[in-house]
């Protein structure tokens, strides 16, 4: 939409407010809280991001998973530069991204749970490369990395579809208001 687009609906519809700042300032950012209060209420697929670090597996859940391009495939995913899985991912040249099923909502929170070693209970396979997937998951990519942005207090990871698996009639888990839901036919 251009900005004449956007003036006359404004102008079309003037019950509608438009934002209130002095002209030729930009308007401040969302706050924090604010900001978070309109992704609880967004429901996303929930997926674990999975490496071998060389020395011991890595992997974390994430609700950040997003199709980027189909030619050529790539996806991306982002994680706080604070996370104890960065140090691995900041290095690493492949990752595999299992999107979780419905029923796998302990597996998603055990790979968001800190401390623990989150593959001790299994529950996952390695692929002949190395990176391991989640068993039963409704889908995994193995990504090449392809690039590392820094967004913000977090990373933005870029990566090129190598492999994929699709397993057939399993259904998504999705996370909404700190919550797993399950979705139902028709809904």
């Amino acid at each position: 939409m251009t900005a004449e687009t956007a003036l006359a609906r404004h102008a079309a519809h003037p019950a509608v407010p438009r934002a209130a700042r002095p002209a030729g300032r930009p308007a401040e950012p969302l706050a924090p809280d604010a900001f978070k209060g309109v992704f609880r209420g967004h429901p996303a697929g929930v997926a674990v991001i999975a490496l071998d670090g060389g020395d011991r597996l890595v992997g974390f859940t994430a609700t950040s998973v997003i199709s980027v391009s189909a030619e050529p495939p790539l996806l991306a995913f982002s994680l706080a530069s604070t996370s104890s899985s960065w140090p691995a991912l900041r290095t690493a040249r492949t990752v595999a991204v299992s999107f979780l099923a419905a029923d796998q909502a302990e597996i998603s929170s055990r790979f968001a749970t800190s401390g623990i070693d989150r593959f001790a209970a299994g529950g996952w396979s390695a692929l002949p490369t190395g990176e391991p997937v989640v068993d039963d998951a409704v889908a995994w990519v193995r990504g090449e990395v392809l690039q590392r942005t820094a967004v913000g207090r977090s990373y933005l990871v870029s990566l090129l579809a190598r492999d994929a698996v699709v397993h057939e009639g399993r259904e998504p888990l999705v996370y909404r208001d700190r919550t797993y839901h399950r979705l139902t036919n028709g809904t």
